[in-house]
């Protein structure tokens, strides 16, 4: 005689509902970063000047699973992501920021051919997951530029 084995109901309820869709409580997100310090640039030279910074996400939740979310960049104050500038008063120093260390995919938000980071993470109970993230900025050599400090900012975007 064989003997057949039913599930309490009530964990029964348990597994479907883990089954049928991610589960998250008080999730909160932030962000931290070390901004791409270009250092000098020579105008008269054709070479390119690349550095780094990062972008820090943090995600603290009490019990998470399946936790997706996404890190995605304003254009700056140029307003559009095919020609970010940096500004030093009236004069302005083309730059571009990215998400890849060839520098083939700009960073912005999914616009204007741009891409972002879309990550996540599985399970995490009580601590919080940090992850970091390289961007990679570039300012193109021959640059009519006069002498000055340059600056531009980027909001960044979390979403989950």
């Amino acid at each position: 005689m064989k003997s057949i084995h039913l599930l309490h109901p009530a964990l029964a309820w348990v597994i479907a509902l883990l089954a049928s869709a991610p589960v998250q409580a008080q999730q909160i997100c932030s962000s931290a970063s070390n901004p791409v310090a270009f250092g000098l640039y020579d105008p008269q030279s054709s070479a390119h000047l690349d550095n780094t910074g990062n972008i820090t996400v943090t995600c603290q939740a009490t019990v998470s699973l399946l936790i997706g979310y996404t890190v995605k960049l304003s254009a700056g104050s140029s307003g559009a992501y095919a020609s970010r500038k940096m500004l030093s008063g009236a004069n302005s120093l083309n730059y571009q920021v990215y998400t890849d260390s060839a520098r083939t995919s700009v960073w912005g938000d999914g616009s204007s051919s741009t891409g972002f980071i879309a990550d996540g993470y599985l399970l995490q109970v009580l601590t919080p997951v940090v992850k970091s993230y390289t961007v990679y900025g570039r300012v193109p050599g021959s640059q009519n530029a006069k002498a000055g400090s340059y600056l531009d900012t980027l909001t960044v975007l979390i979403t989950y």
